[in-house]
């Protein structure tokens, strides 16, 4: 029995479809499944039982017998949300939960963290967990995954295997009911697919040209392999970077979105909003050497394959991973 926490969401929903691939089709999805949208993410999967988030810790008291793994993936992500008592609620407090949980049954356990964790990246992007304390995230949801990482790195007992994973830009199928939080390229898809036309933010960095803003996009169908690779390995605990390992442009990413639909490039550039500026960020990589230190050895998606695929076989029919 596997359990996946925000089951209904784009990576959770991901897992659970990767899951189901590999026969792994008694799969116990925990969400609140409020959301119509979110909902059709789990549409044709193979779930043995819906369980609400708030009902969860009453059901694992009398099901963590049979509970192998715990994936909790399930987070509040609004970075545009400032109610900190939300955040503290949801992935501070209910992570810490789970955690002690893990630790009462002995079952292992992967969670979701957060590149956000990493603020401007003034201290760089290494998965060290020693700089962890000192990262300075730019919002209360980056605040929350990094409280949640201090927090866990400090605890006397731990599960006996564990791992949170800084996700950095997540991009791929299951993402429609995401809202201005989706990915930059569903936002190009639907805006190109609107007008034929794609605007990015200018640059006010002097170091970046127009576009040339950079990012460390990851295909989800990445993310999920690495998941059940640490599923499977269960060896090297503690809390790793998920990106690509290649940061990208911007403008690498709208021109990919534009060849795989078929359509002329016509990009132009509007300001980016003043009350973002500050906070903006020009440049994100993962380090991924300790990921590969502790065995992972797929290749990741390129932007191009990511992008080609997304669209071609996602977008442009709306369907489903």
């Amino acid at each position: 029995m596997m359990v996946v926490t925000g089951a209904a969401g784009f990576i959770g929903s991901c897992l659970i479809s990767k899951l189901n691939a590999e026969n792994f089709n008694y799969i116990v999805a925990v969400d609140d499944f409020s959301n119509e949208e979110k909902n059709k993410n789990l549409v044709g999967k193979k779930i043995q039982e819906k369980v609400h988030r708030d009902e969860f810790f009453n059901w694992l008291d009398k099901n963590y017998e049979h509970v192998e793994f715990i994936f909790h993936i399930g987070a509040r992500t609004d970075t545009t949300e400032f109610n900190k008592e939300i955040f503290d609620k949801l992935n501070v407090e209910y992570s810490q939960k789970i955690w002690n949980a893990c630790i009462k049954y002995q079952i292992p356990l992967v969670y979701a963290s957060s590149a956000a964790t990493y603020g401007l990246g003034e201290l760089g992007y290494e998965d060290n967990e020693a700089v962890i304390p000192k990262l300075k995230p730019l919002n209360p949801y980056g605040d929350s995954k990094n409280d949640f990482d201090i927090w866990a790195l400090n605890q006397p007992k731990k599960p006996f295997f564990w791992a949170g994973l800084k996700f950095f830009n997540v991009y791929g199928p299951n993402e429609y009911h995401k809202g201005r939080m989706a990915s930059v390229i569903f936002h190009a898809f639907n805006q190109i697919s609107a007008s034929d036309k794609m605007k990015l933010f200018r640059s006010h960095n002097p170091e970046f040209k127009d576009g040339e803003q950079m990012r460390d996009f990851v295909y989800v169908k990445d993310v999920v392999e690495v998941i059940m690779f640490l599923m499977r390995d269960r060896k090297h605990s503690g809390i790793y970077n998920l990106g690509s390992g290649k940061a990208r442009t911007f403008l690498d990413l709208t021109k990919n979105t534009f060849k795989a639909m078929g359509k002329q490039e016509d990009i132009s550039f509007v300001d980016t909003p003043a009350d973002i500026r500050d906070k903006y960020q020009y440049f994100t990589e993962a380090k991924m050497e300790k990921l590969k230190a502790a065995g992972y050895s797929k290749p990741f998606h390129t932007l191009e394959e990511g992008v080609n695929d997304y669209v071609k076989n996602y977008l442009i029919n709306k369907t489903y991973y």
